[in-house]
């Protein structure tokens, strides 16, 4: 989330501001200079979408005519994060037009029971809101960070391997499972198993052969098994070699200490650490795994996590929180655990509770680790 200061715009000064409600068809734009009663509303549809981008580019010139606005006056845009990522941000950028990425859960809505939701009001409120939070009211959104062309790239890979991972057991998991069907048992982990199918050797409860139907589906499955497991084994060697170095810095830090292996260590590191943070509450914040309070009149109700953020990041660090209890016995956020969960060893849900907020303190140490080289307090370095 971007709250630079420097980006705020005072009420007097002349701001063209643009929202795209983003569609697979057609975005729908909205343009208001702040000096009419309500926005003017379009409605974009090419084939392609740079020619929709390009679209939107003439409207904003044809409307710096229409209203008479010079020709320098600053212009920013903000459109939704989704699937379009981040490929307009960089293209206005290019352009050196302001651009923001808004994050559409942060938009208030009305809490009405029924209201009304189209793409043309979505638009307006968005327009809206641009220019609420120029002017420095930064409740009305929130901005997201956008990533560099090579950070959002490398990540990339992590999530392949993860991807590819999954394939392999789910091949493996299938023929296991066909095999199951007629009683056979055979160790299709086995590298040898393929040939052995291949050759007629895999035989059904009783000894006879596989019906060729099942042969034929099982030698299928393998030949996709093999296809994912060559590339994972392609992907695994090529892992550390198309990193850029500050990447390779950071995994090789974060590898050092005990309790975070390379896999978890490349994932940190690309999913969460190109970020920069400016203190621990953003650390906290950015991985969704922060308190959410209810606390209203009489009412006070603990809601949980806010679960934001990385998914995936989230989850890998309630991971290497299980163990770092493990492998880092003498650290200060092992002690913290096992003070806050004695005499709790069969409440398992005090203990999900409190792995939580061990995540959630072990993000922020290893940001001061990578950032300030403090290694958390008791935590050992592996032996070189």
């Amino acid at each position: 989330m971007r709250t630079d200061p420097s980006s705020s715009t005072g009420c007097d000064e002349l701001l063209l501001a643009v929202s795209i409600e983003l569609a697979t068809a057609k975005w729908k734009v909205a343009l208001h200079d702040g000096q009419r009663e309500k926005p003017a509303i379009h409605t974009v549809a090419d084939a392609h979408a740079a020619g929709r981008l390009q679209a939107v580019l003439d409207l904003i010139d044809a409307h710096k005519q229409k209203w008479s606005l010079p020709a320098d006056v600053r212009v920013a845009v903000s459109y939704e994060a989704g699937q379009d990522a981040f490929w307009i941000y960089r293209a206005l950028q290019a352009l050196g037009i302001e651009c923001y990425v808004i994050d559409a859960a942060s938009i208030p809505v009305e809490r009405h029971q029924r209201r009304a939701k189209t793409d043309r009001l979505d638009a307006i409120k968005l327009v809206t809101n641009l220019r609420a939070w120029l002017r420095g009211e930064r409740d009305r959104m929130h901005v997201v960070r956008v990533p560099s062309m090579q950070d959002e790239a490398s990540r990339q890979m992590m999530r392949d391997r993860g991807q590819l991972q999954k394939e392999v057991l789910q091949h493996r998991d299938r023929i296991r499972k066909l095999l199951t069907t007629l009683g056979c048992w055979d160790d299709v982990d086995h590298r040898g198993f393929a040939g052995r199918l291949a050759r007629g050797e895999v035989k059904c409860y009783d000894g006879t052969p596989l019906p060729p139907e099942l042969r034929a589906r099982l030698l299928r499955e393998c030949e996709r098994l093999g296809l994912a497991e060559q590339q994972f084994a392609a992907l695994e060697k090529a892992r550390h070699e198309n990193l850029p170095a500050a990447a390779r810095k950071r995994i090789e830090d974060l590898s050092r200490l005990k309790g975070v292996g390379p896999v978890g260590a490349s994932r940190l590191a690309l999913e969460l650490f190109w970020r920069t943070f400016h203190n621990r509450r953003e650390v906290g914040a950015c991985v969704g795994l922060v308190p959410q309070p209810y606390d209203s009149g009489e009412s006070r109700v603990d809601q949980g996590i806010s679960k934001q953020g990385n998914r995936r990041v989230r989850a890998l660090l309630t991971e290497l929180a299980w163990s770092w209890l493990r492998y880092q016995p003498d650290s200060a956020l092992t002690q913290w655990f096992h003070l806050r969960t004695q005499g709790t060893q069969r409440n398992r849900r005090s203990r999900r509770i409190a792995i939580v907020a061990v995540a959630r303190r072990l993000a922020i140490a290893l940001w001061r680790y990578l950032k300030d080289g403090l290694i958390p307090e008791g935590a050992q370095l592996k032996s070189i």
